[in-house]
């Protein structure tokens, strides 16, 4: 009887991943003889709790597990430890590579199976079987690279926290990135108080065609561009042209083209994110990481984009033929003869294509059904201006007529697509793009009719302050920071209140101003966008193997720390300048309550600290609601510790809003006004009663001051029975 085969047994392969989403698409994608685990990203790393850097040893750092990690690497090094193969798949970056690095070290140690090094950017069937085919090893020099940015940040931030401890308060903090766009954001905000409104008025005029109304705008007055100080100077110009014939008295017509733009960046996505969606950085990182690592499409886990952390516009060949074949079928004719390229940046790192779909089959359309609203919008904003790129140009024609009126001339344009060209897939085109402005039939020579005059008032708007998008795009365009580091930045700078974020705006707080004044006067050769940008290129240097990473903090260190142990004599200690009495007395014991600077602003905390330890938020206002004794006060909802404003007497008053209050009363009804902003009028301030529509302009806001320091006055007579 012939004896059967031993049955040969299957390999067993190892994959390590940072994210469970991303394991668990992967583990879809491998089969029954692969094994995907997360790591949760870093699981060695420097300790919290002290230096942990060798100086005289050449910077070494000593790593350990991180806390609360220790049995997670322990069943990681005995999956390996059973298994045949295990290949390293974290992201392909600097800190991926050296979270592999920390693995590879970790695993070694406990199993004798091959431990490999795998990479890709996208999530798909094919990218990640293919990489599975080709596994390297780890690249050394891109370890080093994070190692030398990491012990860089560690020696700036403990020595200088240190100083800020002594010299302002417990608990703060410094960075070497953060601080320099803390800088930039302090830098922006002097220039926006020191900025003063000019007045200015322009003029528009109605004129008709039989029926047909149209509206232009005056553009020279007496051959030159009018420069309209007051309304006495428009309504000059009104009183000499109203009667005098209207002729029409040329028209010219142009052709513009309009490029496509090149695929997401990193800083590109966050900018778009931020400015069409209303996403701030963080978010927009978030649900991009969520598509990157993988979406459950009916019965299949896929992946709908690529690496989201990128400064390069390279795209490989393989997406190019799949968008090209995809255009082919949908709009023939926008399908250029050849592939569009894009130029990289200076500068960019060109690790990682552009930021794509993994596969242009899934359009937004046919993928809405199983995402979240916002993962949809981030998606469609990022498969349109892919596939855009890929397509023709658009077209757009443009009459602009000139009317004279005496001694004015007034101007209108109108401009329509010609050609729709890449804005065939730009779904939130709107109707005004397509078609700007209404023109009636005219010919040179022709009589009109003015109907009306329009005489409009408006300020200069002064330097704006930075938003989401505006810093994203500056750190780029200055060599600040990296892809991964610009949502983090401005994480850090709002969770440490040196930076709040008003109607999208970021504002430095009180504190953050005072943290930048001592640092930018104290490490002016540090705090700066030239030597933050210089140690990016250095790091670049370390990652290409043409810098030792131990070189590189060498030349810096010993300079910056004599300087910090001089700033430790010579800076004046502000612990307590920062601190304000008030008239408000501890409804506990009956001693007067301080304003005092904390974590998260100011607030009022009784002056018999330790013994009492009453606090409460400053008010910002009076309630308006009637008969209700309360203030209006900052508070953060339960979940996402979103600001409002609500009354000290709820739930008794529901009084509650989204805009910041300020102690300034509505001449019309005395409620509270509050701060907006548009990109029309920039900043303003407006009534908080939704039954009054009472808008300041900036000249009218001087009055409101004036008129809720008379409401004031009147409250104060009363209470003193005068």
């Amino acid at each position: 009887m012939a004896v059967k085969a031993a049955k040969k047994k299957s390999k067993k392969t190892l994959v390590i991943v940072e994210s469970p989403a991303k394991a668990k698409t992967i583990e879809h994608y491998l089969g029954p003889s692969y094994t995907v685990k997360a790591s949760m990203g870093h699981l060695i790393d420097l300790p919290k709790s002290r230096l942990a850097i060798d100086i005289a040893n050449d910077f070494q750092p000593e790593y350990i597990t991180v806390r609360g990690r220790a049995k997670l690497l322990k069943e990681l090094q005995k999956d390996a430890k059973n298994s045949d193969e295990v290949l390293l798949a974290s992201d392909n970056d600097r800190e991926g590579e050296a979270i592999a690095w920390h693995l590879y070290n970790s695993l070694a140690e406990k199993t004798a199976a091959p431990i490999k090094r795998i990479v890709f950017n996208e999530i798909t069937p094919v990218a990640i079987k293919e990489a599975v085919k080709h596994p390297g090893t780890i690249d050394e020099a891109k370890v080093n690279a994070q190692k030398a940015r990491r012990v860089l940040d560690r020696l700036v931030g403990y020595n200088l926290s240190p100083l800020l401890w002594k010299k302002v308060k417990n608990g703060l903090s410094a960075g070497r990135v953060q601080s320099v766009a803390l800088r930039l954001i302090c830098d922006r905000e002097e220039e926006v108080s020191n900025f003063i409104p000019e007045e200015y008025w322009t003029l528009d005029a109605d004129f008709l065609k039989g029926k047909t109304k149209f509206t232009a705008q005056l553009v020279q007055y007496k051959g030159s561009k009018p420069e309209l100080k007051s309304e006495k100077e428009v309504q000059s110009i009104i009183s000499v042209i109203q009667n005098s014939d209207c002729l029409v008295t040329d028209i010219k017509e142009s052709e513009k083209t309009v490029r496509p733009k090149a695929p997401f960046t990193t800083s590109k996505m966050q900018q778009a994110a931020a400015n069409r969606l209303g996403f701030t950085s963080r978010k927009t990182m978030q649900v991009a990481q969520q598509l990157y690592e993988g979406i459950q499409i009916g019965s299949t886990r896929v992946g709908l984009i690529t690496y989201m952390r990128t400064d390069s516009v390279r795209i490989s060949q393989t997406a190019i033929d799949d968008v090209r074949e995809w255009i082919g079928k949908n709009f023939p004719a926008e399908l250029p003869p050849e592939k569009i390229e894009y130029s990289v940046g200076k500068g960019a790192q060109d690790a990682h294509e552009a930021i794509r779909p993994t596969y242009v089959k899934y359009t937004p359309e046919s993928v809405k059904e199983y995402l979240t609203h916002d993962q949809l919008r981030l998606y469609s904003i990022i498969w349109e201006r892919f596939v855009s790129s890929q397509m023709n140009n658009a077209k757009s024609k443009t009459t602009s007529v000139d009317i004279t009126a005496g001694d004015a001339l007034f101007r209108v344009s109108a401009s329509r697509l010609s050609e729709k060209g890449f804005y065939n897939v730009i779904k939130t085109l709107s109707s005004k793009e397509e078609v700007t402005g209404n023109l009636p039939s005219l010919k040179v020579g022709e009589k009109l009719a003015t109907q009306k005059f329009y005489p409009e008032q408006h300020f200069t708007q002064g330097p704006a302050r930075y938003t989401d998008a505006s810093i994203v795009k500056t750190l780029e365009e200055k060599g600040i920071g990296r892809p991964s580091t610009y949502a983090p930045i401005i994480s850090v700078l709002l969770d440490r209140y040196y930076v709040t974020r008003i109607n999208k705006q970021l504002v430095p707080t009180q504190l953050g101003k005072i943290i930048c004044r001592i640092l930018v006067e104290s490490f002016p050769e540090v705090i700066n966008e030239k030597f933050t940008s210089d140690v990016e290129n250095d790091l670049d240097k370390v990652e290409q193997n043409t810098l030792v990473w131990n070189n590189m903090i060498g030349g810096f260190f010993q300079p910056f720390k004599n300087r910090v142990d001089q700033v430790m004599e010579s800076q004046e200690s502000l612990k307590g300048s920062l601190d304000e009495t008030t008239d408000r007395i501890c409804e506990k014991c009956g001693k007067p309550m301080v304003k005092k600077l904390g974590r998260f602003g100011y607030f009022l905390a009784c002056s018999g600290f330790p013994e009492c330890h009453s606090t409460k938020s400053i008010p910002l206002a009076k309630c308006p609601m009637p008969g209700c004794t309360g203030d209006i006060v900052a508070r953060k909802t339960k979940g996402r510790g979103k600001e409002f404003y609500g009354c000290t007497n709820y739930p008794k008053c529901g009084f509650i809003t989204h805009f910041k209050p300020i102690d300034v009363y509505c001449p019309k009804c005395k409620w509270p006004l509050v701060e907006k902003f548009d990109k029309k009028n920039g900043s303003y301030k407006s009534c908080i009663n939704p039954e009054c529509d009472y808008l300041h302009s900036p000249d009218e806001a001087v009055a409101a001051e004036a008129a809720g320091e008379f409401a004031r006055a009147n409250e104060e007579d009363k209470k003193l029975g005068r």
